[in-house]
């Protein structure tokens, strides 16, 4: 058993019973008073096949004990109304509720994408405001909603890319994609038609420009670069990046999925480039996780506007309309105009912080990450010898002298109360463990999760079984996941 765990407090209650277990004959969740109107029998009334005596085997529990049992459960659905989610390049953060309460404002939550443009001003308008604040964010001159997200944007851009350069009469055959960028960026390449190509990255994490510039020939349609990339490092030389790429009649894509490390600091469109998503679900406000909704908002510059998603949104005599005269269009990418209550979200975020609120946000991002890897750094080999961004990201090579991998050190940590950080990924670090506090949490929360992860370094050097055998205070302990990979049980049987 582990020993107990101090001054750390765990946030929720793993070892609750089940209702069987908690079952005493003769226990009932009701009172009734006593009937004031004549005793009928059930049986003679509903028929006898339709009642039975008792329900077998029915547990039977008090009130207060279905009500504590019920809620006790609900702690193990672990939550960031309960906790920090320190996942990195997922950006699972606190959302203001405010947002939330705008997102079902009757108006808007019961909109149908068919009624009539005149009935549906309201809702064009947010969609057009939205455009034009995310323009300015982004640095470009245009922007569509219509991807429903992250992927499905960078799906967009690509197309976009491959449309203008058609138009320019050669669509070209490669992407490359550094080894530090989003790992949907290859597969959207080959969905797009694109040969990938991968470019390793310096010992900075970054990209090599010699590297980049002897990859570049007339070949090459775009760069997919996500910045701040995935090791959580801004490539700093992104501007010569980007003139190497435009030299070669090239684009310059940017998965925007860590654009929460800039906002209101830094423009992609100002550092060179030319197309981008952003996931408004992670930067600009929506509960991300559980497979969706999202949002893959993609921001271009006037050069590939002409090739956005249709229809578009333009104003004649005061009135918003719908578009539909795009004659190079790659036409539409969804069903619809996007994921409506997303997009509210993200405008309700947006005006509420103002320019310079989302710039302290940033800002604030950027401190809770230097903050967590400057109090763990003595405890874990920091991946790059480069000032991290909105996350940091660690290696697992102290504990591994000892037995102990990043997976281990993660499933103790449950112990701790925490959910783990992001495993194994990066693919490109020894045992990577990411961690991403984003903006939204407090110095006491950061100082409890650091002092959990310090006393796992600890445990890792005087009881490493302990550490390689957790999580303990689970009702299932550690699972044989090679097992439950290969031989996955789809259906149960009886």
């Amino acid at each position: 058993m582990p020993k107990p765990l101090g001054k750390i407090r765990p946030h929720f209650t793993q070892n609750e019973q089940l209702l069987f277990e908690l079952s005493r004959p003769g226990k009932t969740g009701y009172q009734l008073p006593e009937l004031d109107v004549p005793d009928v029998d059930a049986a003679e009334a509903l028929g006898a096949g339709n009642v039975r005596e008792a329900i077998e085997d029915f547990p039977e529990v008090s009130e207060v004990e279905v009500i504590r049992h019920f809620t006790r459960l609900s702690t193990w659905n672990y939550g960031i109304d309960l906790g920090l989610f320190p996942l990195g390049s997922c950006t699972m953060k606190y959302n203001p509720r405010i947002n939330e309460a705008v997102a079902r404002i009757a108006g808007l939550a019961w909109a149908h994408p068919y009624q009539p443009e005149s009935l549906s001003q309201g809702a064009m308008e947010i969609m057009a405001v939205l455009e034009h604040h995310l323009g300015d964010i982004f640095g470009m001159d245009e922007v569509t909603l219509q991807p429903a997200a992250g992927a499905h944007g960078e799906y967009t851009g690509i197309m976009l890319v491959r449309a203008y350069l058609e138009s320019q009469g050669n669509p070209r055959k490669k992407v490359l994609c550094p080894d530090s960028a989003h790992g949907t960026n290859p597969a959207t390449a080959m969905i797009a038609g694109y040969q990938v190509e991968t470019l390793k990255s310096n010992g900075q994490g970054m990209i090599d420009p010699a590297v980049l510039a002897a990859a570049v020939n007339e070949d090459v349609a775009a760069m997919m670069i996500t910045n701040p990339n995935t090791v959580g490092v801004f490539e700093e030389n992104i501007v010569q990046i980007a003139g190497i790429l435009h030299a070669k009649g090239a684009q310059v894509y940017m998965d925007g999925a860590n654009l929460n490390a800039l906002v209101g600091v830094a423009r992609p469109g100002d550092f060179g480039v030319d197309v981008l998503h952003s996931n408004l679900h992670k930067t600009f406000s929506t509960p991300h996780g559980g497979g969706g909704p999202g949002a893959g908002a993609v921001g271009v510059k006037s050069h590939l506007a002409p090739f956005l998603p249709g229809p578009r949104l333009k104003k004649t005599d005061g009135q918003w309309t719908w578009n539909h005269d795009l004659p190079q269009s790659i036409g539409r990418v969804r069903a619809y105009y996007g994921n409506f209550g997303v997009l509210v979200r993200a405008l309700a975020y947006i005006m509420a912080h103002g320019g310079p609120g989302l710039k302290t946000a940033t800002i604030d991002a950027l401190l809770n990450a230097n903050y967590i890897r400057a109090r763990l750094k003595d405890y874990f080999q920091i991946a790059y010898d480069a000032p991290s961004m909105h996350e940091c990201v660690f290696e697992d090579t102290k504990q591994e002298k000892q037995g102990a991998r990043t997976g281990d050190i993660a499933k103790r940590l449950i112990d701790y109360g925490f959910h783990p950080y992001t495993v194994s990924f990066p693919m490109i670090v020894h045992g990577a463990m990411m961690i991403e506090p984003t903006e939204t949490e407090p110095k006491a929360e950061l100082d409890a999760f650091c002092d959990a992860m310090i006393a796992i370094a600890k445990e890792v050097e005087a009881e490493p079984e302990m550490v390689k055998h957790a999580p303990h205070l689970t009702r299932t302990s550690r699972v044989d996941e090679v097992s439950a990979a290969r031989k996955p049980v789809v259906r149960w049987k009886p």
